[in-house]
């Protein structure tokens, strides 16, 4: 039974599951058009998703991830075009202002011992404020300006939004790079001492910390692992539409939760994997992708979103059960 009520395991049949009912009732789902359009939609979400489920795994939440892509974006795309950079010294710079973005909110949870979910929460509104009153500041409107003419925007825009020509389809390399993620991510966490202080200070910190565990260091370290999330897909969003809205991004953290959740990460810390997410990332792709191709009415997609992160929350909390009763 506790087999069978494994969070990873369940969710990776669900997701056969729900392979099988898309091919059933969607005909346009049986393509591999289709495949690479839902891998690209799962790799979005995946790699911001992966760094949020090793911070839910730490036992802590990040709120102001959804515009936090957008600030990292925004801050690379108009130092950019202002100060007339080379479009990599723009994305490094904008790689800085994203690790700030950790760094401030790593520093705020653990020095001040507030619940992470209202730190982050008023980051989110600090963030959004700015992204759009900063935005609005320079450029006169809520959009920045096309960089697409600026030295480096080429070679950036072939690192973070080119698509990789495979068996007669365009795959997007997003998809590449989720999968290195995803590789990285579950190397980190099961194979080095890193990935051990990760899951012991989420489980307990006190403990943790009683038996040598740098808890401090470990939990900042995962706020900026996500913002470096965070930087990446702002720099995809970036090189692939050329410009940024201000106001974007805002509800995506919720999305990443919910895909770690869906994959068998603990609400309360301790217990999660990599390729969980993944597993997670994945179902919310072919979902949002598979109701389009099935010709259903797209407002379902919350509902059945929805649905799917209560049967986790459900799962993972019959699991914790269970392993209490046999422990």
């Amino acid at each position: 039974m506790r087999r069978l009520l494994n969070p990873e395991l369940t969710s990776g049949l669900g997701a056969v599951a729900l392979f099988v009912v898309f091919l059933i009732v969607a005909p346009a789902f049986r393509s591999v058009e289709a495949m690479a359009t839902v891998l690209y939609a799962s790799s979005t979400i995946g790699i911001m998703a992966i760094g949020v489920g090793l911070l839910m795994i730490g036992g802590e939440f990040d709120l102001s991830t959804g515009v936090a892509v957008t600030t990292a974006a925004l801050s690379a795309t108009m130092l950019n075009y202002y100060l007339h950079l080379n479009s990599w010294v723009g994305a490094l710079l904008g790689l800085g202002v994203a690790v700030g973005v950790g760094l401030f909110n790593g520093v705020l949870v653990t020095r001040t011992k507030i619940n992470s979910f209202l730190i982050t929460l008023a980051s989110f509104l600090m963030l959004q404020g700015i992204n759009l009153a900063v935005t609005k500041a320079i450029t006169g409107q809520v959009a920045t300006r096309p960089i697409s003419d600026m030295a480096g925007f080429a070679t950036a825009r072939a690192v973070f939004a080119s698509s990789i020509p495979l068996g007669g389809i365009e795959l997007k390399i997003t998809v590449v790079w989720w999968l290195i993620f995803v590789a990285l991510g579950a190397f980190v966490l099961h194979s080095t001492r890193f990935g051990n202080w990760v899951y012991a200070v989420g489980g307990n910190a006190d403990a943790a910390r009683a038996v040598g565990v740098p808890v401090r260091r470990v939990k900042i370290t995962l706020f900026v692992i996500v913002a470096g999330c965070a930087w990446f897909v702002g720099m995809h969003t970036l090189f692939q539409f050329d410009s940024i809205q201000a106001g974007q991004g805002v509800g995506n953290e919720f999305l990443y939760i919910i895909a770690a959740v869906i994959g068998g990460t603990a609400m309360n810390g301790g217990r999660g994997t990599v390729v969980g997410t993944a597993i997670g990332a994945l179902i919310f792709g072919m979902t949002n992708q598979g109701i389009v191709y099935a010709g259903w009415n797209p407002d379902w997609f919350k509902f059945f979103l929805g649905a799917m992160l209560l049967l986790a929350v459900l799962t993972n909390h019959r699991f914790a059960a269970l392993t209490k009763e046999h422990a």
